[in-house]
């Protein structure tokens, strides 16, 4: 009798549990995820920020955002080029999977994009300005957007317009991505307070007075990217609440020699900057390796949802989190062209220490706006200057050389060479890492169907009257 009595008491305990838990409310999920706000330069190499190391440039916007949050030093995107570098994020695919791998071109219209992950997690999606290649936002399926034309900034305040009129109407969990067009060319005239003779070159630049006019107005446009982000700072903290992610980073590398469309360090290495306050440590540095493809799963872990099966990018919450201090062993990137302007497609394979790059077309002259065409959209106007010192500098004829011919195979170490100027190819000692590293490139190009593309005719090196100086404007 004691035994059932006690079976009883049991029995009646287990159904009250049941109907308070039954009867409670649901708990507000959407309330406690986090909002979402991703703020992307255009044509931005990481080494050109104060967090970096940069000097004589300005960017009061970006440092403030490091000391919040966690800077990357060894984040890369997929493709030095926009449209391939922007397609990646938004799918979590490399250009050869999702589609887009020349310059201009659009990922598979089948394929599922990022705002749709979160939408189906409770999230509103927004993009202002350039967010993927211009007027491809449309393809996206964001629930809010305004596409930019070429160099028009009008998103940046759409985006803080916007913010003011949904924190009135709209208690979801928002993901935000403003793009801004800086500093993409045409860069600013006015270069005041910067002074030329006190920027640091990049590492392969000739050093003329045209040269670093025209670096002083690059980084007047960084200043202006710098800007741009403490608008966009400064509407997040008015409308948003603290429960927020806030993300810096750039599509590629900038409009220079040896940076934007290469797969050297200046090329594919971009800013990677992540807030979050009192959830990730505020000032901290990541030698972490990361891949733009894998932002979509992590903010898809970030909305506490299953990161899907068959991307190629992979959740790096828990380094942010810091309960992991690495995160991959290698970093791919792949280019292809834009347009005629470079026609030049190679692949890379980046570890910590080495960076192996194969050209598979070195018989093709690389070539790019900067030598290529005159106007607003090319520095002409101080490569011609490099052409000029070439002719009786031999230090300046081999970076010349370098910069229109490369060899079919690349590699350095990163730990003794960050610059990338010693190609050790020919190395008796580095033949074991050589071997492994093709290996390793031939191995992921053929999972990823790689069909080593070159959809537009090339300059050759061997007609060099199509892209040396007496050739320089396209044709």
């Amino acid at each position: 009798m004691p035994q059932l009595r006690m079976a009883s008491a049991y029995t009646a305990l287990i159904h009250t549990f049941l109907l308070l838990v039954l009867c409670s409310p649901l708990p507000a999920r959407n309330s406690e995820l986090p909002n979402i706000v991703v703020v992307i330069a255009d044509d931005f190499s990481q080494l050109d920020s104060q967090p970096w190391g940069a000097t004589g440039i300005r960017t009061p916007a970006i440092r403030q955002l490091a000391a919040a949050g966690m800077s990357f030093d060894r984040a890369y995107v997929a493709s030095p080029s926009c449209a391939p570098s922007r397609a990646a994020l938004l799918t979590g695919l490399m250009p050869a999977r999702n589609g887009a791998e020349a310059n201009h071109s659009r990922p598979r219209a089948e394929l599922r994009k990022l705002p749709s992950f979160l939408q189906e997690l409770g999230y509103q999606t927004a993009a202002f300005g350039k967010v993927s290649h211009y007027r491809h936002t449309a393809d996206y399926g964001f629930d809010v957007f305004a596409n930019d034309g070429f160099h028009d900034h009008a998103g940046i305040h759409a985006a803080v317009d916007f913010l003011a009129e949904r924190s009135r109407t709209d208690s979801r969990p928002l993901c935000l991505m403003v793009g801004s067009n800086w500093p993409h060319v045409p860069w600013p005239e006015d270069t005041s307070g910067i002074h030329p003779e006190e920027l640091l070159l990049p590492a392969g630049s000739i050093d003329t007075p045209r040269t670093r006019i025209w670096r002083a107005r690059y980084a007047a446009a960084v200043e202006s990217a710098d800007r741009d982000l403490q608008t966009v700072l400064a509407a997040v903290r008015q409308h948003l609440s603290e429960n927020t992610v806030v993300i810096f980073t750039s599509d590629h590398g900038a409009q220079w020699p040896f940076a934007k469309w290469n797969l050297y360090e200046a090329g594919i290495c971009v800013p990677l900057i992540v807030s979050w306050p009192g959830r990730i440590a505020a000032g901290t540095r990541s030698s972490a390796l990361v891949s733009w493809v894998d932002l979509l799963p992590t903010f898809v872990e970030l909305a506490e949802g299953t990161v899907p099966e068959g991307l190629d990018g992979r959740s790096f919450l828990p380094v942010l989190l810091g309960s992991r201090q690495a995160h991959r062993n290698q970093i791919f990137a792949l280019h292809s062209n834009d347009n005629r302007m470079n026609v030049y497609p190679a692949r890379s394979v980046t570890e910590q220490r080495w960076k192996y790059i194969r050209n598979l077309r070195p018989e093709n002259a690389f070539t790019t706006h900067i030598d290529l065409v005159a106007g607003r959209l090319g520095q002409r106007d101080f490569f011609s200057t490099w052409e000029a010192a070439a002719e009786s500098d031999p230090a300046a004829a081999a970076i010349l050389r370098r910069y229109h011919q490369r060899p079919a195979e690349e590699l350095y170490d990163l730990a003794a060479d960050p610059t990338e100027q010693i190609n050790l190819c020919d190395r008796p000692e580095v033949q074991a890492e050589l071997q492994r590293l093709r290996t390793e490139l031939d191995y992921w190009m053929a999972l990823q169907g790689d069909q080593q593309l070159q959809p537009v005719s090339p300059r050759l090196l061997s007609e060099p009257d199509s892209w040396g100086a007496a050739g320089a404007i396209d044709r």
